[in-house]
């Protein structure tokens, strides 16, 4: 297959959460390979700057509001960007927030706000996507990737985050679901599991200078994450050369884990 598997040259990707953090680096790493990106977010300046810079790698660069917790804006929103980009042959669920609390303090309402974008967000996203990608298999253009951006904290514990570790759980078992079904349609379907990565959700972590030390110590890299680390998974997994990996957890932490 060779190098020029990884040449992205008329495929679309979508990635959700694509105005910052992880979610731009990923869709930086597929547009400088040659790919068209589409960037859904809610804060509309942050998705006109994101737009600016990946335009400038020259390829078709689609950008919208988009709400991932409300169906109906999944829904047309997946409708729209299959008309201004003629397809999808990736998405990265990628949007997601945060928030904390005692577990004896942790309310409803923090509860379900994580859950709606971090769980519900992810399952309609995927879900409309996965719909594309069937009738593309109908009409005899099969294949397809679905990839969920989940988190280490989907199997390592999190005091204090517990809407957020209980919706990378659910997501991250969800995704196997999806190459189950999908697999006999060329549609393949994978989770990122970040770690410490330098990002807007992890700032508390990065202010606390005694948690940062230990972070540090621990990195067998001796360094956070940063989001183009993730460049290279989003074209792989966007790309030919992943064909065959399905079903997997993907696990980017700088060795944290292990160490």
């Amino acid at each position: 297959m060779g190098l020029k598997a990884f040449d992205l040259t008329g495929k679309v990707a979508l990635i959700t959460g694509g105005n910052g953090g992880i979610g731009l680096g990923i869709a930086k790493g597929i547009a400088e390979a040659g790919g068209a990106v589409a960037i859904w977010g809610t804060n509309e300046k942050k998705n006109a700057a994101a737009a600016k810079e990946l335009r400038a790698f020259g390829g078709p660069v689609y950008v919208r509001k988009v709400d991932v917790s409300n169906e109906a804006e999944v829904v047309e929103g997946v409708i729209e960007t299959v008309k201004a980009l003629g397809r999808i042959d990736s998405v990265f669920a990628n949007a997601g927030i945060g928030g904390g609390a005692r577990f004896i303090d942790f309310s409803m309402e923090l509860f379900h706000k994580v859950l709606a974008v971090n769980l519900d967000g992810v399952f309609l996203t995927l879900r409309e996507v996965a719909r594309h990608m069937t009738e593309r298999a109908e009409a005899g253009d099969p294949g397809g990737s679905l990839v969920v951006v989940s988190s280490l904290s989907a199997f390592v514990a999190g005091a204090g985050n517990y809407a957020y570790v209980a919706s990378k759980g659910a997501v991250t078992s969800m995704i196997r679901s999806c190459a189950q079904e999908f697999g006999a349609i060329g549609v393949r379907a994978n989770a990122i599991l970040p770690g410490w990565v330098d990002t807007d959700i992890a700032t508390f972590a990065k202010a606390d200078e005694a948690m940062n030390a230990r972070i540090v110590k621990r990195l067998l890299t001796k360094r956070w994450g940063q989001p183009e680390d993730f460049a290279g998974i989003g074209v792989y997994l966007t790309s030919d050369a992943s064909r065959f990996h399905t079903g997997d957890w993907i696990v980017i932490d700088g060795g944290w884990q292990i160490s």
